[in-house]
């Protein structure tokens, strides 16, 4: 064959360099530790330890730190009650019932802002609905004022009733009515020479007076 068609390598040597003594050893120790990880504390264990685990009851907060493997073995043959007596171990399983912690009363301080509602007069039912008396107060209904009619319940239907007549909630049905009579002849085309610039208020205050007489409050 002629030499201008043998074939030229472009590279005459593309091997890759050999390590140097210190890499291979280096390369070879496959159980070495990387940076940051630290050696399992199970005698003569080489990997590293990535999960921990309690030194004993009494040093929760201080910890072994274990390859997987020797981790689960540790585990296995954990015992919590190990050198305890029934009596003990009985009483430290009700603190764990409760959750060993200590506890405290339930109830707000003289400062909060629970304490001035009580201070108010919460506790006697004044100012709240406590229908299934969960607070001792015997107070089974809505709160009213003091001068509104005994048995009123009024909902926000006869709230704006009221507001229709231009009334307060602590009108009565004589007021009521009397009221209702008034605006009916100050806004009814007839009395105001066939004007109906008002008639729409005159629907208002007919339907507020049906819905408080449904209410049994006219």
């Amino acid at each position: 064959m002629a030499g201008a068609f043998q074939y030229k390598p472009k590279f005459v040597d593309i091997r890759v360099r050999p390590p140097t003594p210190g890499e291979a050893a280096q390369t070879d120790d496959v159980y070495a530790l990387k940076p940051g990880e630290r050696a399992c504390d199970h005698p003569g264990c080489r990997l590293a330890g990535s999960a921990r685990a309690p030194k004993s009851r009494d040093m929760l907060n201080e910890h072994y730190w274990f390859c997987q493997p020797h981790a689960a073995e540790y585990n296995r043959n954990w015992n919590f009650f190990a050198g305890m007596s029934e009596g003990e171990i009985k009483q430290r399983q009700a603190q764990s019932a409760q959750g060993d912690r200590p506890t405290w009363d339930f109830k707000a301080g003289r400062f909060s802002r629970e304490a001035a509602a009580a201070a108010h007069g919460f506790g006697q039912g004044k100012g709240y609905r406590d229908p299934f008396n969960l607070f001792g107060s015997g107070n089974g209904g809505a709160a009213r004022p003091a001068n509104a009619p005994d048995g009123r319940k009024m909902g926000k239907l006869e709230r704006n009733a009221l507001a229709d007549l231009d009334l307060d909630e602590n009108a009565d049905g004589p007021t009521i009515r009397a009221r209702y009579i008034e605006l009916v002849k100050r806004t009814h085309p007839d009395s105001n020479g066939g004007d109906r610039s008002a008639e729409h208020k005159l629907q208002r205050v007919i339907k507020a007076y049906q819905q408080l007489r449904k209410a049994k409050m006219a």
